[in-house]
């Protein structure tokens, strides 16, 4: 009996060996399960990165949504009121009226509104734009290219493998995350609403 007892018994360094093991076997796991909770836990969203887009206008025609959940947003941070704005006039227009004619967007999604002689304010109207970039164009060749394009996070449906990404000449989609959903250009990097 006491030969089996002597062969049962565990000696010192097979102790610290079996006890380091376990220790970094648990660590390690849980160390894994600390990256998976924060990769896992924060909900990704698509979004165009601003200063990588090259107006294609592939996101009015090649998003699932019709019409597309990309909309223009205004950064006010970056605009001064103007009375010539690139993204709202056509290059080649001969007159500064508000006439069909003279308007960059094709759907007329960009409204003036005058503040005082020469300064105009100009709004987005997100039932009307749908995405192809016309005006964001315009306003970085003629202006400070403040007028910029942005998935809308309250139209899109989040697609696993969004549409337009896959389509994207220059790369400019991501997943962000849910909390910071916006890429703008130009800005101080704060997130901003729309």
């Amino acid at each position: 009996m006491t030969k089996e007892k002597s062969n049962k018994k565990i000696d010192r360094r097979e102790f610290l060996n079996n006890t380091f093991r376990f220790s970094l076997v648990v660590g390690i796991g849980g160390l894994g399960a600390v990256l998976a909770k924060n990769t896992l836990g924060t909900e990704m969203v698509w979004q165009l990165d601003a200063a990588k887009c090259v107006q294609c206008g592939r996101c009015a025609t090649d998003c699932v949504l019709t019409p597309s959940a990309v909309k223009l947003i205004h950064v006010y941070d970056m605009c001064g009121y103007c009375d010539l704005c690139g993204g709202y006039f056509r290059p080649e227009a001969k007159d500064r009226s508000t006439a069909a004619e003279n308007q960059l967007c094709p759907t007329s999604a960009i409204e003036r509104k005058f503040i005082e002689e020469p300064f105009f304010e100009y709004h987005i109207n997100a039932d009307l734009c749908i995405g192809c970039a016309k005006c964001m164009k315009g306003c970085g060749s003629f202006g400070n290219g403040s007028m910029q394009i942005q998935v809308n996070h309250d139209l899109c449906v989040n697609c696993n493998e969004c549409s337009i990404a896959r389509v994207c000449p220059s790369d400019a989609y991501t997943r962000v995350p849910a909390n910071d959903p916006y890429l703008f250009k130009g800005t101080s990097g704060q997130s901003m609403k729309i």
